[in-house]
């Protein structure tokens, strides 16, 4: 069963909407092993836009500033609208409307000032946020290019793409909205407190006193809802797991029956994800109304204490509303710190997994000068080869052999002999442990990479065609191959005389998977790429395996003009492909074990024998 590793929620910003108290949105999520390493890290990848992050950090604060200053400025209005009510009540006088209107202009300024603040904040934390997910995805990208072959031989496909999507995703994220919210969340309540404390220090006692029973609710429901968050997301890797398998092997359900069996197994694991996501959310929607009861409670004793405060004349009427509206002020930049706190948590969980891929070991170094690839006859010798995938594990074992240029090599022998092995040695995808692999008497590790893979052309037994047109399908052997070039190439490869029957020929676009055109087209047209590549090496790894008898004659012969005076490996499991070969290499355990012609081979009455025979051999009559 596959996993969904490394999808990551993008939880929503949510803050208390009322009430003293604070209740983050709680939320499961994978977590870094070494937080602390992981933003120490992530901190020294910002420093490259230090000017902006301070500019953030001054527009933050003062957005946060201007905010906080208008309560206490509007209950200066509060109090001369109550004076002069009273006055005007006790006929001493009347309600003063140029004040208050002047302060209703400071305030407009203030609040105005403030989203101007903060809107040039966003601006700029957006920037850096793009352009840090920017320059991840090209650092990702360039660093896939230097990976070594083995790293994707034994890491999930999905798994690489999820650092490139998914990861670098969340990161962008969180440092767009969390960075800019925690400076601003932190500036409000420290000058919230301040505010609240020069108006009145009881009041403030009083407020704050209800912090405690929030946290200790919280850390309640959290001990709770936080082992069903996390079951929640295993059982959800578990139901996408168990749907892309049927999803992507639907015909070979179909094909034993495996329906109701299938969707037996989907109702278990579904129903096990509805009881753990019902209890999560459960949890997680009582938060909210908990806080508020909380809050109502602590706005009861604020306003009952104010009152009798302001019966007492220690403290004016305006300064009572302004004090509500702090303590509002107060408790949301608290819900939200706590609420971030969880998101950088994942934010370091998918900094570390983008950090640790880019610290993954690379390829082997190149020489700094490299030889010439330009008078390359193709003349390949292999000289006591040893190599294995892992250290402890031979799979090529004292493997020497010597093949002229031009000379037609087959590589036979059972499945996991090391055939496709010599290939990825012969490209470089992987070096050998021991003994050197030469061309025309120069250690392919002498060539750069890209000189040396240039060198070959490779048509494989699984075609390759992108979404695009034939035309540029082919052109992909040499892009700067002409129109007139690229059709001569089809002819000899024979595309031209099926792609006239395709709606729009040349230029038909191939679908995402190639389904369009049949899969003996789609081998002939990877050939024709091949020939227009015009490569000195050929490589022909089970090109007619999958297709019929009739097509593989065509194929055939497209090959037969790709391989003329061209030193060609061709590895074959149908030993009626390859009778014509120069040189047949017999493999068996990683070893060399026989070597000549097709009728040479046949004469030792060897294993090759026993190979073809067992191909050729009728069937006994039951």
């Amino acid at each position: 069963m596959s996993e969904n590793k490394g999808r990551f929620k993008n939880p929503r910003r949510e803050g208390a909407q009322g009430g003293i108290g604070f209740g983050p949105r709680m939320g499961g999520g994978e977590k870094a092993r070494n937080f602390k390493g992981t933003m120490k890290k992530l901190i020294q990848y910002l420093s490259l836009y230090k000017l902006s992050l301070i500019t953030v950090f001054i527009f933050a604060i003062a957005s946060a500033g201007f905010s906080i200053v208008g309560p206490k400025i509007l209950g200066k209005a509060t109090t001369k609208l109550f004076e002069g009510a009273m006055k005007k009540i006790a006929g001493t006088g009347t309600i003063d409307f140029d004040y208050i209107g002047k302060i209703i202009v400071l305030l407009i300024g203030l609040y105005l000032l403030s989203s101007i603040f903060g809107y040039v904040q966003g601006w700029i934390m957006s920037n850096i946020s793009m352009k840090v997910s920017y320059r991840l995805r090209k650092e990702i990208s360039e660093k896939i290019n230097r990976m070594p072959f083995h790293y994707f031989d034994e890491t999930n496909q999905g798994e690489v793409l999820s650092r490139v999507t998914n990861d670098v995703d969340t990161l962008s994220q969180t440092l767009n909205q969390s960075l800019g919210q925690i400076i601003s969340s932190v500036t409000t309540v420290i000058g919230v407190l301040i505010m609240m404390i020069s108006i009145s220090f009881k009041m403030t006692l009083v407020a704050l006193a209800t912090i405690p029973v929030s946290m200790i609710l919280i850390l309640l429901v959290v001990k709770n809802s936080q082992k069903y968050f996390k079951q929640q997301q295993n059982y959800l890797g578990n139901v996408n797991g168990h749907v892309e398998e049927m999803y992507g092997a639907h015909t070979v359900i179909k094909a034993f029956n495996g329906e109701a069996k299938s969707i037996e197994k989907f109702d278990v694991l579904n129903n096990k994800l509805y009881v753990t996501a019902w209890k999560s959310q459960f949890l997680t929607s009582i938060m909210m109304p908990l806080m508020n009861f909380v809050g109502n409670l602590g706005y009861v004793a604020v306003s009952i204490l104010g009152g009798y405060l302001a019966a007492k004349r220690t403290i004016e009427v305006g300064d009572i509303q302004a004090f509500i509206q702090y303590v509002r002020q107060f408790t949301q930049p608290i819900a939200q710190i706590a609420n971030i706190s969880n998101v950088l948590q994942q934010t370091a969980a998918s900094a570390e997994r983008v950090f640790e891929f880019l610290d993954e070991e690379e390829e082997v170094a190149e020489n700094s000068i490299s030889v010439s690839t330009e008078h390359i006859e193709g003349r390949v010798e292999f000289k006591n080869v040893n190599f294995g995938y892992k250290s402890d594990e031979m799979v090529i074992n004292d493997f020497s052999a010597k093949i002229k240029p031009g000379q037609k090599v087959a590589i036979v022998g059972p499945t996991g002999a090391g055939k496709t092995t010599i290939v990825k040695l012969l490209m470089r995808f992987y070096d050998v442990n021991e003994g050197a692999i030469l061309i025309d008497g120069h250690d392919i590790r002498d060539f750069s990479r890209k000189d040396l893979r240039s060198l070959f052309g490779m048509v494989l037994q699984d075609t390759w065609l992108y979404n695009a047109s034939i035309m540029d399908n082919i052109r992909y052997g040499r892009l700067d191959a002409t129109e007139k070039e690229v059709i001569e190439t089809a002819k000899a490869a024979h595309v031209d005389s099926f792609v006239h029957t395709l709606p729009n020929g040349y230029d038909m676009v191939l679908n995402e998977e190639a389904t369009n055109v049949s899969q003996g087209q789609k081998q002939l047209i990877t050939i024709a790429r091949a020939i227009l590549a015009n490569p000195k090496i050929l490589i022909l790894d089970e090109a007619t395996s999958s297709v019929d008898t009739r097509t593989e004659v065509r194929i055939q012969k497209a090959m037969n003009h790709l391989m003329k005076d061209r030193t060609s490996f061709i590895i074959a499991h149908r030993l009626s492909t390859i009778r014509d070969a120069d040189i047949i290499l017999v493999m068996n355990q990683g070893d060399i074990v026989e070597l000549g012609s097709h009728e040479e081979l046949l004469e030792k009455a060897g294993f090759y024998a026993s190979l073809y025979s067992s191909q050729f051999e009728a069937p006994s009559a039951g």
